[in-house]
């Protein structure tokens, strides 16, 4: 089976400068699997961060399952993030020391599995957010300048 993106934080790729990615497991409740898989999630404003020798997930937002019962779950719970311990410790420690963010860049389902790729990222400041659009918009004038000459 493919993989299908349920839903991308386009506000990390705004915000921050992306050095890494990784690849996480997240542990979920029944409910909050079905309410993902209707797209019904928000990553915009969550992070990851390590607490207790674990990776969590926190803000992130999963609206509640609309046939759930009075067992459904709070929508912006914290969430264990399943990683193997090496991995864990190695994040935890770039975190720590360099001054980095964990940020998920995307959430999507792989072989029936919920997956969150997580983003090793460093944050931008104004000045940078500024040139990026700047670029962005030359970019796209150029491109239509070549549309218009063909």
């Amino acid at each position: 089976m493919g993989t299908r993106t349920v839903t991308v934080n386009r506000k990390a790729y705004h915000d921050y400068t992306i050095e890494d990615s990784i690849e996480a497991g997240i542990a979920l409740k029944g409910t909050e699997v079905k309410s993902i898989r209707e797209g019904k999630i928000n990553i915009r404003d969550a992070y990851a961060k390590p607490r207790d020798g674990e990776l969590w997930l926190l803000n992130a937002h999963i609206s509640p399952y609309q046939g759930g019962n009075r067992y459904n779950h709070h929508p912006t719970r914290d969430r264990k993030l399943l990683l193997h311990r090496p991995e864990i410790i190695k994040l935890a420690s770039e975190v720590s020391q360099k001054g980095l963010t964990l940020v998920p860049l995307r959430v999507y389902l792989k072989s029936k599995r919920v997956k969150v790729e997580l983003g090793l990222a460093r944050g931008k400041k104004v000045y940078d957010k500024r040139r990026a659009i700047i670029e962005r918009e030359e970019q796209r004038e150029a491109e239509k300048a070549i549309k218009s000459h063909r």
